[in-house]
């Protein structure tokens, strides 16, 4: 019956994020996965729009974050306030303590900044002062890059992009789904917004976790996995090539993280087993931000996309 909630779940947001199917889906997969994503695409594909719909589907809160240069960690975290009435320090919690956080276009506010977010989504809480603040069990964070501009922006450190577990590219979408779009912008402006019709308590979220990694795994599709991220660091027993175009390969937070999605995939499209095709299709999304590429692929416009497929033909199942 869970399964059921989240496929209705996924029709709703179908409805509502036209021309994104890929965002939908692996929007879910990082809620059944308890791990968060980062979105890459340009302005005004509806990156908002999709957390904003996905929280309206679930007993959750949503907090959306503009990041700007003069963002400071303490407008993340929040922060202690004095009340002169009594000379006491009382803690104000900051948007981080919401269950959906949206972080819009997170490389434009500084280091220091990025770091508060990155250690919330790691450890599952904050520090302000010498007080540690729990966050919500149930914590997803969605940040946004605009790849269009990159002035006045700082971008995330390759080793705190490693945080995340999905990395997505998404495009604008073809002309039979913008006029989709077009004629949903019109019924909404017309109070026609559907609204979804099982609202998801967060305890059967939890409950659809735990049958995610009940998902049945073969130990060959397990020897898989591990297959997969060996190539990225050990490229030239593979590949002559694939040696020459990477230079640091993926952690094992990455083995980790492409378990889970695999497994939340298969779940999603109601089996109790993990294929290969599970597996191929989410690698690219876990492990598209966990590779360093030399500079002589770079040179020769090579593209992580590009080693990863090239990985996915080099390594066989079994």
């Amino acid at each position: 019956m869970t399964v059921e909630y989240f496929s209705s779940l996924k029709e709703h947001l179908s409805e509502q994020i036209i021309g994104q199917r890929d965002l939908v889906e692996n929007l879910l997969i990082a809620l059944l996965a308890d791990g968060h994503l980062i979105v890459e695409g340009p302005p005004g594909l509806a990156k908002t729009r999709a957390v904003n719909a996905l929280a309206q589907g679930l007993d959750a809160d949503f907090h959306r974050i503009q990041f700007t240069p003069d963002l400071l960690p303490a407008d993340l975290t929040g922060t202690d306030i004095y009340r002169p009435e009594d000379g006491s320090f009382v803690f104000q919690q900051g948007p981080l303590f919401q269950n959906l956080v949206l972080a819009d276009e997170i490389n434009r506010a500084p280091a220091k900044v990025q770091s508060a977010l990155l250690e919330a989504m790691a450890e599952g809480q904050v520090t302000v002062g010498k007080t540690t603040y729990q966050l919500p069990d149930l914590f997803l964070v969605m940040a946004t890059q605009n790849p269009l501009e990159q002035e006045g922006t700082y971008p995330l450190p390759e080793a705190q992009l490693d945080r995340f577990l999905m990395h997505l590219e998404i495009d604008y979408p073809d002309a039979a789904s913008e006029l989709e779009i077009l004629r949903l912008n019109r019924g909404e402006a017309l109070q026609k917004k559907s609204e979804p019709v099982t609202v998801i308590a967060q305890e059967t979220i939890f409950a659809a976790r735990r049958q995610v990694l009940e998902i049945y795994l073969a130990p060959v599709l397990e020897q898989y996995i591990v297959d997969l991220i060996m190539a990225t660091r050990e490229p030239g027993k593979y590949d002559e090539q694939l040696a020459n175009w990477l230079a640091y390969g993926a952690s094992p937070r990455a083995t980790i993280a492409l378990d889970r999605c695999a497994r939340a995939r298969a779940w999603l499209n109601g089996r109790d087993f993990v294929s290969p095709e599970d597996i191929q299709a989410v690698l690219h999304n876990v492990l598209r931000h966990r590779l360093l590429l030399t500079y002589q692929a770079e040179a020769e416009g090579i593209t992580t996309n590009k080693v990863l497929d090239h990985i996915l033909n080099l390594v066989a199942v079994g």
